[in-house]
């Protein structure tokens, strides 16, 4: 191995790390969990419905990645105690927690309803937080630990029917913050990323707005809307050693979206 390959491999390699990806079937979830494994960690991936689970799971073990899947509804608490026993039980510690699973009620906001307010705030906020808080005291307790919230443009700022999605997102880069404080002195990084406007299954409502995906692309300094793949790179920076003095911060990989 090269010097160059050697000194890569200290900066970033998570050999020997589990990481946990909620939204991990698909999506930015999904390219994150793959880079992540890729880079060396066994990964266990979190989402609704069985058979996408299955295939991320077939597509991760081909790249060489020692993967697992659980099939959970984030937005109801039983189904996430069972997560976090499942993973305590059968995979063992996380060093590296992944909040990337949503929803998005796309209401007028005088049209939300209770429940769409619930259901937002359930997987959006709630779910990480309750993994955080799961996960980040352990992660303090052994030194070593990192924590990825996957925010959004309406993070900090309006964008299209934020409604109570806009609320939950904005929370989460609170979120943030707040777990970076209580356990950054214990080796834990805390850090949002925020996407611009990405082709995935969650924005396909907006994507078949005609036009809409043209003026987005436009709307991006680089000129195109987000892939997944684009968030590659980021998750493992964020993932490894070489993040080791970046925490409580918002980094935005989304094309110069959020400049303007």
């Amino acid at each position: 191995m090269s010097m160059s390959s050697d000194y890569l491999d200290q900066l970033f390699s998570l050999r020997g790390r589990r990481a946990l990806v909620t939204g991990g079937s698909s999506g930015i979830g999904y390219a994150m969990a793959e880079a992540i494994g890729r880079a060396g960690a066994e990964v266990v991936i979190v989402a609704r419905r069985q058979n996408p689970l299955d295939e991320a799971v077939e597509r991760l073990r081909a790249h060489g990645v020692t993967a697992h899947a659980i099939s959970a509804d984030l937005g109801r608490r039983d189904d996430l105690r069972r997560v976090c026993d499942t993973v305590d039980d059968t995979v063992g510690d996380i060093d590296i927690l992944v909040n990337d699973a949503g929803n998005n009620i796309r209401k007028p906001m005088a049209d939300l309803t209770a429940d769409d307010y619930e259901r937002t705030l359930a997987v959006n906020l709630t779910a990480p937080y309750l993994l955080g808080q799961h996960h980040g005291p352990r992660m303090a307790a052994r030194g070593w630990g990192r924590i990825l919230n996957v925010g959004s443009q309406q993070s900090i700022s309006a964008f299209g029917d934020s409604g109570v999605y806009g609320t939950a997102k904005a929370a989460l880069a609170g979120l943030t913050r707040s777990q970076a404080e209580a356990w950054s002195a214990h080796g834990v990084c805390v850090n949002t990323i925020v996407p611009g406007f990405v082709l995935t299954p969650l924005t396909a409502p907006a994507q078949a707005v005609p036009g809409r995906v043209e003026a987005l692309a436009a709307r991006h300094m680089a000129g195109r809307n987000g892939v997944p793949q684009d968030f590659a790179g980021a998750a493992v920076f964020l993932a490894s050693d070489a993040s080791a003095f970046v925490t409580g911060q918002m980094l935005f990989v989304d094309g110069g979206f959020s400049v303007h």
